[in-house]
């Protein structure tokens, strides 16, 4: 198929020229989300329709911002030794514990027994909003405090390669390492990053996106475009492609996945391996674009780059706005590409919040895990979709289905677009 890109820069898979025998295979899961612990639990709950939508606890909000994809649970600290939180920021320590689940998952736990030499390994992450909750405690000390009261890790906790700098160290990865700052499309886009570094000869690359952007601070800047829901309702918060729809819900959380090269993985006897990147494209809409093109734009180049064609599509994870405008611009671009209710489309960040540079991780581990059990995850809302709805929208139950593709989509504040394709492998 040929996609027309207008007023957009497209990326397609490397935007280079690469050998196409490396294939990027995912072998390794970390999840953590604001309706869930652990992978299992997450899917589980996920699957259930059970929401982690609630209001702000960890402070007493002053805004008009009251809800929010919050993780009750503070078990994960567990996995963070107590030298290493007092240099990070919570989305960092998120990170830890997942990189820890994720590598246990791939059969990697143990160090000594990686079959990779440390250059041979890497760590590429997405952030969005940084280690927001640190920089705001400590800057308020050194107003009121002073200087002298100012953490020494404050220079680096707050930066947005913090988390792959520390994963690094903690896994002795010393590969070609890096951080994509995009918004909710960067999470995509790191993954596309890591199948690039694969393609160059890295054999494994631990990758995706955490978020922790619920300080007064960071809530504050969410809130300054006008997008952010300011319901009371967890249930009629977050509302994407439906008549009630006010904006979205900030989260918190996300993925970090195992990705490794196909003969590398096989050669080590993989535990398993949950799915195939097989295609990816990223857009950039300038102010003048027509709305929904530079989405429609990565969407096509990213099925042209994994060599599929939009009727082999089985489920699409939306990007799921919860801005009316911005939700009808993605109906466009999916009634465009596949015909009104031409795939199964579904969202179930209604039950996290958006997470930003977390979301599309965890998008995508929960399109592998689809495609591992049979089953379309649920939308949550409070009503079915009348059927005139343009989209075929799973809510309320999941759906049965065999899955052999996938396609995940993200949009990031100020115009970025991302578009993955997952594959079974075969």
């Amino acid at each position: 198929m040929s996609t027309t890109v207008s007023e957009s820069t497209l990326q397609a898979g490397s935007g280079c020229p690469e050998q196409p025998a490396a294939e990027a295979l995912i072998t390794g899961i970390g999840m953590l989300a604001p309706n869930g612990a652990h992978t299992e639990e997450i899917w589980a709950n996920v699957l259930a329709g059970r929401t982690g939508i609630r209001p702000v606890g960890r402070f007493r909000p002053k805004g008009p911002v009251r809800l929010a994809g919050e993780i009750a649970d503070d078990a994960f600290l567990e996995a963070v030794p107590s030298r290493l939180r007092a240099q990070t920021d919570r989305w960092t320590q998120m990170a830890v514990a997942a990189s820890d689940a994720a590598l246990d998952d791939a059969g990697l736990a143990d160090a000594g027994t990686r079959p990779y030499d440390p250059f041979d390994m890497a760590v590429i992450t997405a952030s969005s909003s940084g280690g927001n909750e640190f920089g705001q405690r400590e800057l308020s000390r050194l107003w009121t405090e002073g200087p002298q009261r100012v953490s020494v890790y404050q220079s680096i906790a707050w930066f947005y390669a913090a988390t792959t700098g520390q994963l690094s160290i903690r896994h002795g990865m010393q590969g070609p390492c890096g951080v994509v700052v995009a918004d909710q499309a960067g999470g995509l886009d790191a993954l596309a990053q890591a199948r690039r570094v694969l393609r160059s000869g890295t054999g494994l690359v631990l990758t995706g996106g955490m978020e922790a952007p619920l300080s007064p601070y960071a809530l504050t800047c969410l809130d300054s475009d006008g997008t952010v829901s300011h319901a009371t309702d967890p249930a009629r918060a977050y509302l994407p492609f439906h008549e009630g729809a006010t904006g979205w819900v900030p989260g918190e959380g996300g993925a970090i996945l195992v990705v490794e090269e196909s003969a590398a993985a096989r050669s080590r006897a993989v535990p398993h391996v949950y799915g195939r990147l097989a295609g990816h494209a990223a857009t950039f809409d300038s102010p003048s674009a027509p709305p929904g093109s530079g989405l429609l734009a990565a969407a096509g180049a990213a099925l042209e780059d994994a060599g599929v064609e939009p009727s082999r599509v089985d489920v699409v994870f939306a990007d799921a706005a919860g801005v009316r405008s911005q939700d009808e611009a993605e109906i466009r671009v999916l009634t465009e590409l596949f015909g009104p209710r031409g795939v199964p489309v579904t969202a179930p960040k209604t039950m996290t919040g958006r997470l930003n540079a977390g979301g599309g991780p965890l998008d995508v581990a929960l399109a592998v895990l689809a495609m591992r059990d049979g089953v379309i995850p649920p939308t949550v809302l409070p009503a079915e979709p009348a059927p005139t709805h343009p989209l075929d929208l799973v809510t309320g139950r999941p759906r049965t289905a065999a899955i052999r593709t996938a396609l995940v989509l993200a949009r990031g504040a100020g115009g970025f677009n991302s578009a993955v394709v997952l594959t079974q492998a075969y």
